[in-house]
C-alpha cells in the first residue's frame, strides 16, 4: 500500500507540473488582432471571400513559417468598412517572437458591383499563394498587438481592355498602438462633401454619413491638413491645416460649415 502510495502521489505532483507547465506556455503568448477597413470608393459593393488569415516567423523558410490567426471563411464588403466602421480579420494567440508578413489567403467567386452590374473579380495570386503584406511586428508575453489594414479600393481595382475587373491590392498596414484618428461634422448635408487628411505625398480619404459625420482612421502621430471637397459645386472647397493626431487619441476637430460659392 506505501508504494501505491508514493505512486499516486507522484502521478499527482506530475500533473500538476504538467498544469503549471501548460499555464505558463499560455500566460507566456501574446495576441495579434487584426482589424479590416477601406478607403471610399467609386463602386457599389466589393465582395471578398477571404479563406483564412497567417503571420510568417521571422527566420522560418517560406513553407513551414506561417501560422494560422484564423481559419473560418468569412466574406467582407469593403465598401461598408469605411467612416470607422471596421470588421476583425483574425484575433488569436501567438507565441512571443518576430514575424514579417500577414497572409490573406481568398476563396473563389469574388465580386464587384459596379453601377447595379455584379462582375467577377479576379485577385491574382489570391487563391494560391495568398496575398502578402511586408510588415516586420514583435508579439511580445501577455500583450495585445493590434493591425489595421486599410484596403485602397479605388487605387487596387482596374478594368482591363476585354472589360475584366482586376485587383492587384493597395493595402496600408497600421500598428494601432501607432496612430490616431480625425473625426468631425460638415454641413450643409446636401454638400456630399469627402474629407481627406493629407501629409506630404500621403492621403487618406473618407466621406460624410448621411448625417456629416466622418471618421478617418490609421493616422500615423502627425500634424495633417484637412481638406473637405464637396461633391456638389454649390459649395467652396475648405482646408484646415495644422491637424494633430496622436497615438491612441482621436482629434474631434467639431462641425465645419461649407460656404457657398
Amino acid at each position: 500500500m506505501k508504494h501505491i502510495f508514493i505512486s499516486i502521489a507522484f502521478f499527482c505532483s506530475f500533473l500538476l507540473g504538467c498544469d503549471d507547465a501548460s499555464s505558463d506556455s499560455f500566460q507566456n503568448t501574446g495576441n495579434l488582432k487584426i482589424l479590416l477597413i477601406d478607403s471610399p470608393a467609386s463602386f457599389d459593393s466589393v465582395i471578398i471571400f477571404v479563406k483564412e488569415v497567417e503571420v510568417h516567423h521571422s527566420g522560418s523558410d517560406s513553407i513551414s513559417g506561417w501560422s494560422s490567426i484564423n481559419s473560418n471563411p468569412a466574406s467582407f464588403d469593403l465598401i461598408q468598412l469605411i467612416n470607422g466602421a471596421s470588421a476583425v480579420l483574425g484575433d488569436s494567440s501567438l507565441p512571443p517572437g518576430d514575424y514579417t508578413q500577414i497572409r490573406l489567403i481568398l476563396n473563389d467567386g469574388n465580386y464587384i458591383i459596379d453601377n447595379g452590374i455584379k462582375h467577377f473579380l479576379t485577385i491574382p495570386s489570391g487563391i494560391q499563394s495568398g496575398i502578402k503584406l511586408n510588415h516586420a511586428f514583435t508579439i511580445q508575453p501577455n500583450t495585445l498587438y493590434e493591425l489595421i489594414l486599410d484596403f485602397e479600393v479605388d487605387k487596387s481595382i482596374h478594368i482591363s481592355g476585354n472589360g475584366e475587373y482586376i485587383m492587384n491590392p493597395v493595402i496600408r498596414v497600421i500598428p494601432l498602438i501607432l496612430s490616431g484618428s480625425i473625426s468631425g461634422q460638415v454641413i450643409p448635408l446636401d454638400a456630399d462633401a469627402s474629407i481627406s487628411a493629407i501629409i506630404g505625398l500621403d492621403t487618406v480619404v473618407t466621406y460624410a454619413d448621411s448625417n456629416g459625420f466622418f471618421k478617418l482612421m490609421g493616422l500615423p502621430q502627425e500634424t495633417y491638413s484637412v481638406e473637405l471637397s464637396p461633391v456638389n459645386q454649390a459649395y467652396k472647397d475648405t482646408v484646415i491645416s495644422n491637424v494633430a493626431v496622436f497615438v491612441d487619441q482621436n482629434t474631434d476637430i467639431g462641425t465645419i460649415v461649407l460656404q457657398n460659392n
